[in-house]
């Protein structure tokens, strides 16, 4: 098992990988192969070992035990090397100022700016970096939170699977499983609000439709909503 779901890892980090959200761009440009873990699988080249993160510490001690992944592979999806970039400030978690309007408890993703916002007082929110569809996925419209996973499985369509066969056709929760730590499933779409392998890709159009935040975050913002929770996009 652990043979088959080696290369399957590494296949589906390349991009956000959820149902409709998670299939990599179809031609990969020349010096953009999605990764360091692909720049790894395509030149043989060597993976330099990345420094300690509290952060990532804090998140994988929730992650359950997944002997089904070798643990090369494992710790490869984990601590991948490039391309890493610092995450803009104005991209981290804080709490801002939000107009008045919106009910309290409920999110507003602002595609455009890369932000999620959930209403937590009369003009306050908390704002999230995010990652959101590349160009031709992007959409907009009224979901309410239909369900709730902690680190969730990830299964893709079987319009996904004919664009790309590589890829597994199931892949059980855990830290190598590009839907990160937590899901948030938006109405009986295929699209997810969902933690990611890839922070660095958070503030660019890089999904195929789905909701990419960091790890930190998208545990933070499960924590403070529940199912049935308002989420427009805008």
């Amino acid at each position: 098992m652990a043979h088959r779901f080696a290369p399957a890892v590494f296949c589906g980090i390349v991009l956000c990988l959820v149902p409709l959200c998670s299939v990599p761009l179809e031609t990969a440009e020349a010096g953009n192969l999605g990764g360091g873990l692909i720049e790894f699988l395509a030149t043989g080249g060597q993976m330099a070992a990345p420094a300690p993160s509290p952060r990532r510490e804090a998140v994988l001690a929730q992650a359950p035990a997944d002997p089904s992944i070798a643990n090369h592979a494992l710790q490869a999806s984990v601590d991948p090397v490039q391309p890493q970039r610092e995450i803009p400030e104005q991209l981290r978690r804080t709490e801002v100022d939000y107009p008045q309007g919106r009910p309290v408890g409920s999110i507003v993703v602002d595609t455009p700016n890369h932000y999620l916002y959930l209403v937590t007082a009369p003009g306050r929110a908390m704002r999230y970096g995010i990652g959101v569809g590349r160009p031709g996925f992007t959409w907009s419209g009224h979901k309410t939170i239909s369900r709730k996973a902690e680190w969730p499985d990830w299964t893709p369509p079987a319009a996904m699977l004919l664009r790309r066969p590589d890829l597994p056709t199931h892949m059980d929760g855990g830290p190598g499983n590009p839907l990160g730590a937590r899901a948030l499933y938006l109405g009986s779409s295929e699209y997810r609000i969902h933690g990611t392998t890839e922070p660095w890709t958070i503030g660019q159009n890089v999904s195929s439709g789905c909701i990419r935040m960091m790890n930190e975050d998208v545990i933070d913002l499960y924590e403070r909503v529940k199912t049935g929770t308002s989420v427009e996009v805008l």
